[in-house]
């Protein structure tokens, strides 16, 4: 965040008492609190906006181009069929024979 570290800002709040002056240093004080809950509220309604403009947000996933490779596509057709497999146990038939 800009470098700014705890030490430097609490340097620059030293420097900026001595410099307003203890009877000024409330006034100022509230107009800082009140710029940073202004500019609070207007990062909050540019964010909303943002949002209402983009519309809703996609889902990345749905579009990774890993879904498609024909490796995944064929395994998990194959793997669909696994529930065949109990049909074979209860004919006694393996795959390619005729049940009994």
């Amino acid at each position: 965040m800009l470098g700014l570290t705890f030490d430097k800002i609490v340097v620059v709040g030293v420097i900026a008492a001595f410099v307003v002056g203890p009877t000024r240093l409330p006034g100022y004080a509230a107009s800082l609190a009140a710029f940073v809950r202004r500019l609070r509220q207007t990062a909050a309604g540019l964010k909303a906006r943002v949002d209402d403009e983009i519309g809703e947000e996609i889902d990345w996933q749905k579009l990774d181009p890993r879904r498609f490779d024909p490796r995944s596509i064929v395994r998990s057709a194959l793997l669909d069929d696994l529930p065949a497999s109990a049909d074979r146990a209860e004919t006694g038939a393996d795959p390619g024979e005729e049940p009994r």
